[in-house]
């Protein structure tokens, strides 16, 4: 079974566990693999993002964030960021994630959300996007600097709530 909640201050951690084992692969974020863990927690729990995290077996399994996409007269548009402990792969917790978002993003009022750099050789995540309703919108050429394969392409991605 999974739950999810909003994050607290005692999951820090934790989530930031998560996180430098997801950015230290250099394969599927823009964050560099070095990036501190003061840098990292002070983007995932900015002010500008609402942060949860995924419980299985009492333990922080995942983590995502909601956030505007756009300031001003584009924040009606959310996006979002997920990241799943290598430990807790291929055990639902993405996809849970994923459900629990688009309810919470239209309870505070999205009315879609856009993802703007799913990187194209990430069939994991595209097939689970494409299952879950979304759209590839765009495509832009070599927008990701994949340490094994160079300059890869990524998509932007939509799903109306």
């Amino acid at each position: 079974m999974i739950t999810i909640r909003p994050a607290t201050v005692n999951d820090q951690n934790k989530v930031w566990n998560i996180i430098n084992e997801v950015i230290g692969t250099s394969k599927y974020y823009a964050f560099h693999p070095g990036t501190g863990k003061e840098t990292m927690l002070a983007y995932w729990f900015g002010e500008d993002k609402k942060t949860y995290v995924a419980i299985m077996e009492d333990q922080i399994a995942g983590t995502f964030i909601l956030r505007d996409n756009q300031p001003g007269l584009g924040n009606h548009i959310a996006n979002a960021s997920y990241m799943t402990s290598p430990a807790f792969s291929s055990r639902g917790v993405g996809t849970a994630m994923a459900e629990y978002s688009f309810k919470e993003a239209k309870e505070l009022g999205y009315r879609a959300l856009q993802f703007n750099l799913v990187l194209k050789s990430n069939t994991r995540a595209v097939n689970l996007w494409l299952r879950l309703g979304f759209g590839i919108i765009g495509e832009i050429p070599g927008a990701f600097r994949d340490p094994e394969n160079g300059f890869t392409d990524a998509y932007i991605m939509f799903k109306s709530l």
